[in-house]
């Protein structure tokens, strides 16, 4: 009987398997290895049907067995939340991702076989709670600032412009004066204040749009606020925005892009009009970088190593909001 081989061995011809597997098929291999992994194993007899099947389709026993030959994804920080008054905002996040999946090609789509498929596509996402009268605020008034906190929303996550990493004169437009100048003051500055952090933007030359459809999943809550001699309402918003990004000129490589964004605006009244003041703003992506200096996203297309603690669901808004640090992610 011939000697079973080594583990070097076995590696080696784990790798040369894999390499053989285009990304398509390793998609459908892991969907494959979840089903199996939820099905009762049935001591020996399930192993002797395991050892039957590595004959037959032995690739899907490499998915089975050793999933970590297959690529996941990085959780990296696009935005740390940033207060909208001088000197808010928290330190800059560091780290390195996780390896990024495999892409999808043309044909497919970049949210083929994505929990975001069936998800409302761009501004359609971002649904606003009903409308009430709130910290003393008529329902009309609360009306046009969920309204303008919409477009907010809107114009900083799916401007063409903002998103290309231009200058984001959609979302500057629609803040309140004072706050323009501010932002305006930190955008693109070196440190945590950089207010291009409060937008989605794509770092120049990294990536390109793969497709005009954004999907967009997310809650929203409004509650009564007092500050500083100011009442009103709180809108608090919480969104899943996915983007499908390609390399530049390369629709082969089209992958979707999960970033997740949470603000805080607070509406009031004041010289007798509505004020929607943007007061904190925050996020994440993946599968980007979350090493780089500057507020921009960059795309991962084929991963890099180094990110930590058990993976993430980067669609999951039901669980608490991740951290600070660099993440690892599950597939996107």
């Amino acid at each position: 009987m011939d000697a079973m081989p080594h583990g070097d061995d076995l590696d080696r011809r784990f790798n040369e398997l894999v390499a053989q597997i285009d990304t398509g098929q390793q998609r459908r291999m892991r969907a494959a290895a979840r089903k199996a992994a939820r099905t009762p194993r049935v001591g020996p007899v399930w192993t002797a049907m395991a050892g039957i099947t590595a004959v037959i389709v032995a690739a899907g026993v490499v998915v089975m067995f050793r999933p970590d030959l297959l690529a996941s994804s990085g959780f990296a920080p696009v935005d740390t939340p940033l207060s909208s008054v001088p000197n808010g905002g928290d330190a800059p996040l560091t780290g390195e991702t996780t390896p990024a999946r495999g892409t999808r090609g043309a044909a497919e789509g970049p949210f083929a076989g994505t929990r975001a498929a069936g998800w409302p596509d761009g501004a359609a996402g971002f649904v606003m709670p009903a409308a009430t009268a709130t910290g003393g605020l008529s329902e009309q008034d609360v009306a046009e600032g969920l309204r303008r906190a919409r477009d907010l929303l809107a114009a900083a996550h799916l401007d063409h412009e903002t998103l290309m990493g231009g200058e984001p004169a959609a979302f500057m437009r629609l803040l309140h004066p004072g706050e323009r100048s501010w932002f305006a003051e930190r955008l693109d500055r070196d440190g945590s204040d950089d207010t291009r952090r409060w937008v989605t933007s794509l770092a120049p030359g990294s990536a390109e749009r793969a497709g005009a459809t954004v999907k967009v999943r997310g809650r929203t809550a409004l509650s009564p606020f007092t500050l500083d001699g100011r009442e009103g309402a709180r809108l608090e918003t919480d969104h899943v925005i996915v983007h499908a990004v390609q390399r530049p000129g390369r629709p082969d490589t089209a992958i979707p892009l999960v970033t997740r964004r949470h603000a805080t605006f607070l509406l009031y009244r004041e010289a007798g009009e509505v004020v929607v003041w943007v007061d904190r703003s925050g996020g994440y992506a993946t599968p980007a970088r979350c090493d780089g200096a500057d507020a921009f996203v960059h795309p991962l297309f084929d991963g890099s190593t180094g990110a930590a603690g058990a993976p993430v669901d980067p669609y999951e808004l039901d669980g608490p909001r991740p951290g600070h640090d660099c993440l690892a992610a599950k597939e996107t």
